[in-house]
């Protein structure tokens, strides 16, 4: 233990907690390995835990704490006060404000332990030798801080008083509307982040002309909250004016979009298209034509925080997927926690409660070799590792599994990255809906509310510059997973009492904090708030903060009053805060928010909820590809199957996620089947995750994505249309090969797109949202939830504007009629045959191989060999029959990379040094059948191909070969070990 001094005036002690030398400093190697990678060699490293105490404690107590609470004396030492300094210090702590769960934890300890709650904060300390202090520095801003969250020190840090708020007097503030031209609202819209296009703010600027007064600043932000993107999806939902500007090379391949046979659709004289209401017309529309068509499993769809089907007579399993894409590209770690968090959040809130079963999680990053990133991005690496960390930290410590994922590189995503995160919940059939009713009381539960969070459903409709990380840092939002642990152990016991619920309704204050939460919950028979009743985190918050705050872990609650006391006894011995807002209803159909005494805000919900203006948006189809990236480097275009095998197998689309997936705890709940790696050793693929969410029935649920954002994208010549039915079609596989019954399937959609203010983009969102109904009504699989992202792009401080791809993530929940015959993607044994189930016929144009190989441009980039939408759903019924009457073995689908790699990676999945497992193939095999990623394809391996011959009678079944005891892969010109294929398919993102 380094020498430590403690001599200090004040009442902040400091506390110094390292790793026992025996115990080894996991951190401390982390950061040489990572220190390495940026060409920085570091002779020695030691971290240690710092606690700051602000407390009236003498020098026993504050021992005390040290040792009975900080110090885990099997492997740590600690000690009070500041350790000598070494070559280089650093030191990280938050930034005044900013959430440090860990302190809140150590706080309340604390208080039970002393009966004193002390302010605290927390932080880390790196001593280094062998460097200067400007590689410590660029290591301190490279791996160990963001500056956005975090302060940065090179000594140690013990200030005399920690930060503490100052309370502000009350002050109302108007906000002049009323007079202004279009430019000073366009300029009132941007500076006060109000995100708002003209035609709304001027539809503002009328209806407080309309009531004679100008708006108070609360009333604007509830607005602009309310109207946002991410809240209202109003582009999705806007009327469209579709056109296709199409040459005359493209009129030679008909348009595969059946414009005439949509709701909603209305082909004009000149071609074009008018949509009222795309999302109605499309998504919703398949959902509920599919209802109305027998569907009768799905329960509530696109009306609640997750979308709710039946899972048996008694029980019924909820669903939500949602991004954090802005958030997690100034913070990383917090915005995918609280990405996570807020999905847990809304399976909590929808219906009368759901208990959380299942997280997933799927990442659009640019590669993490890239050299330089543009000013104002984190590094690509950085903010895949943080992004990873803070999914699986949430997780694991609510004990919720995360069992199903993806990884998607592509440098456009440098600036915008992409994170989607998920959640799949359990609850009763009977309780999956409920409302509001007059005279409720508004009651909040959860953490306290602070500036974390302000903005930042406004700040999803912002493109994204290289000063946003300083423009922003308020939107920035830190969770605490234990904190909403105990909401939903609350939530659930209130659920459960005899009698029913406690309370009538119930949804997660998300984006727009209170704002969106009791304002949605209100629609109907509007709300008085009191907001000075809110607890929060320090002084010194406005009423507008408190109001718009994303701060986290915080549900609202509609509690009939004689059912308060109740609620508020289950709250204290859950250790969870409650406090009691206000009442739902009022006479006029009201918000009405009121602070210390004062109406600070009166909007009718009328004009909240229904008074955005819906302009039409027009939308222009090129006829050639948008200009997009480089073609890639020229490399040798007829290279050896086995070399293209091998990079294929590397290339990070294709390799594995193990170093990801293994960080996350995949069976906390002791309910999960299949997990994201199979195979005797652990290290296969899995297509889908298997979860048994009511134990002991033997029936399971199958949880899947699919992702084919490579043959959507317009840059590339591709069609957001193909795209769609690609993705749909990729998931429904993904959850066959694992069991899932093709008739039991719903899915969710998940837009990301650039900015459609340009034309062309909302043209490409047209087109992947008319592929979705066709999708959807051919596998008949029902829409039942989703979210959408819109303003995906970033500004370069030299002014170009970097735009994602246009993303579509479709996710699938299906059921598993019976757990035991559900297959895994691992090859089980010699002698089995192996068979390809599907279209034998494919290309290579929008594949790996072609982008890896720089094919020609005509052979890279034409048509894509599309989703056949009869033969699609007919050949996933046919396997799911195979499976059913146990002729499978194995089942994997054909996707990344094509069908060479799709058996690789089964043998890698069942092949194991004491029982090594090989393959020879029979077929015949060119470029186009070995890497072809066209859809609608499933190996599978059986111990009986001419049952299944005989039993797919609707669809094409050819013999690829049979696995035997070799080890090896052989095929044509391929003959390699399973173990270089595995060595391969490790990859190099290892960390």
């Amino acid at each position: 233990m380094p020498t430590v001094s403690n001599e200090r005036s004040g009442r902040v002690h400091r506390v110094e907690v390292r790793r026992l030398r025996s115990s080894g400093d996991p951190l401390a190697d982390r950061l040489l390995a990572d220190a390495r990678a940026i060409g920085i060699e570091i002779a020695s490293a030691a971290t240690a835990k710092v606690y700051l105490i602000e407390a009236d404690f003498d020098d026993e107590q504050i021992a005390s704490v040290r040792d009975r609470l900080l110090t885990d004396p099997v492997v740590e030492e600690s000690a009070l006060g500041a350790a000598a300094s070494a070559d280089q210090v650093v030191e990280v702590h938050p930034l005044p404000g900013v959430m440090d769960p860990a302190a809140q934890s150590v706080r309340d300890a604390i208080a039970d332990l002393t009966g004193v709650e002390p302010a605290v904060s927390t932080g880390r300390r790196y001593e280094l030798a062998g460097i200067d202090p400007d590689q410590a520095r660029r290591l301190a801003e490279r791996l160990l801080a963001n500056p956005v969250v975090h302060a940065i020190h090179t000594e140690a840090f013990w200030p005399a008083r920690l930060p503490h708020g100052t309370p502000t007097g009350f002050r109302l503030t108007h906000v002049p509307v009323r007079d202004l031209d279009d430019a000073r609202l366009g300029t009132l819209s941007r500076e006060a982040h109000l995100f708002l296009s003209l035609d709304e703010m001027r539809t503002i600027r009328d209806e407080f002309r309309r009531l004679g007064r100008e708006p108070t600043d609360i009333e604007l932000e509830t607005l602009a909250q309310t109207w946002s993107e991410h809240c209202v999806h109003k582009t999705l939902k806007s009327t469209i004016l579709y056109r296709g500007d199409r040459d005359a090379e493209s009129d030679r391949r008909p348009d595969p979009i059946d414009w005439n046979a949509r709701p909603g659709h209305t082909v004009n004289a000149d071609g074009s298209v008018t949509i009222d209401n795309l999302l109605r017309s499309t998504v919703a529309a398949a959902t509920h034509e599919l209802i109305a068509d027998g569907l009768d499993w799905t329960l509530s769809v696109f009306v609640d925080n997750a979308g709710i089907v039946a899972f048996d007579d008694d029980h019924a399993v909820c669903v939500k997927v949602e991004t954090h894409n802005h958030p997690s590209a100034i913070e990383p770690y917090g915005g995918a926690a609280t990405g996570i968090g807020g999905c847990i959040r809304d399976i909590i809130g929808t219906g009368l409660a759901a208990r959380p079963i299942a997280n997933t999680d799927v990442f659009c990053v640019a590669h993490p070799d890239l050299e330089h990133p543009p000013a104002g991005c984190l590094h690509p690496r950085r903010v895949l590792s943080e992004v990873v960390a803070g999914v699986r930290d949430y997780g694991n410590r609510m004990g919720i599994p995360t069992v199903n994922g993806a990884v998607w590189f592509d440098d456009r995503y440098v600036g915008n990255p992409l994170v989607f995160c998920g959640s799949v919940g359990v609850m009763p059939r009977n309780l999956i809906s409920g409302d509001a009713r007059p005279g409720d009381r508004i009651i909040a539960l959860g953490g306290r509310t602070g500036r974390d969070g302000i903005h930042g459903a406004t700040f999803s409709s912002a493109e994204l510059t290289d000063t946003h990380a300083d423009e922003f840092s308020h939107a920035v939002q830190i969770g605490n997973a234990i904190e909403e642990k105990r909401v939903l152990d609350a939530v659930l016991r209130a659920r459960d009492v005899p009698g029913g619920p406690l309370f009538n309704a119930i949804t997660d204050c998300g984006a727009g904090g209170f704002s969106s939460a009791v304002g949605e919950m209100g629609e109907r028979i509007g709300a008085e708030v009191h907001l000075d009743r809110a607890p929060l985190k320090y002084d010194g918050l406005t009423y507008a903060e408190i109001w718009i705050s994303e701060a986290q872990e915080r549900m609202v609650l509609a509690v009939p009053r004689h059912n308060v006391d109740h609620l508020a006894r289950i709250c204290a011995e859950e250790h969870v805060e409650i406090a009691d807002l206000g009442t739902f209803g009022t006479p006029d159909r009201a918000l009405v928010l009121n602070y210390r005494g004062h109406e600070v805000g009166r909007l009718p919900m009328a004009f909240l909820h229904d008074g955005i203006p819906t302009p039409t948006r027009h939308a222009v189809w090129p006829a050639g590809p948008a200009p997009g990236p480089e073609a890639p480097a020229a490399v040798p275009a007829s290279p050896a199957t086995s070399d293209a095998l091998l990079r294929l197998l590397a290339h990070p689309n294709i390799a594995s996620k193990h170093w990801l997936i293994r960080q996350y705890d995949h069976e906390v709940q002791g309910n999960t089947v299949v997990t994201p790696l199979v195979g005797p050793d652990g290290r296969g693929p899995s297509d889908a995750a298997v979860i048994e969410p009511v134990p002991g029935t033997g029936k399971g649920l199958a949880i899947a994505c699919g992702l084919a954002t490579h043959v959507g994208d317009p840059a590339a010549g591709g069609d957001p249309y193909l795209m769609a039915l690609a993705a749909i079609d990729e998931c429904v596989r993904n959850l066959v090969c694992v069991g899932a019954s093709p008739e039991r399937i719903a899915i969710l959609d998940n837009f990301c797109w650039p900015s459609c203010a340009e034309p062309r983009n909302l043209a490409a969102l047209v087109r992947a949202a008319e592929g979705c109904y066709d999708g959807a009504k051919a596998y008949r699989t029902p829409f039942v939830s989703g979210k959408d992202s819109l303003n995906n792009q970033f500004t370069t401080e030299d002014g170009r504007t970097i735009e994602v791809p246009p993303t579509l993530l479709i996710t699938g929940i299906g059921i598993v009629p019976e757990l035991a015959s559900g297959p895994t993607m691992d090859a089980k044994a010699p002698g089995h045959a192996l068979l390809l189930v599907g279209p034998s016929d494919t290309t290579l144009r929008h594949t790996h191989y072609a982008a890896l190989y720089a094919l020609q441009q005509a052979e890279r980039t034409g048509p894509l060999a599309p989703v056949d939408l009869r033969e699609g759903p007919r050949t996933a019924r046919a396997v799911a029959r195979l499976v059913r009457a146990g002729l499978v073995s194995a089942a994997h689908d054909v996707s990344d990379g094509g069908v060479l790699c799709a058996v690789a990676e089964m043998l890698i999945a069942g092949s194991s040094p004491g029982a090594p497992i090989g393959f020879a193939g029979s077929a015949a095999l060119d470029r186009a059948a070995a890497f072809g990623e066209s859809p609608s394809r499933y190996l599978i391996a059986t111990h009986d191909p001419d049952a299944v011959r005989a039993a797919c009678t609707d669809a094409r079944v050819t013999a690829l070969g049979a696995f035997d005891d070799s080890g090896r892969l052989r095929w044509h010109d391929v003959d390699q070990p399973v173990e270089s294929l595995a060595a391969a398919w490790r990859g190099t993102l290892d960390w």
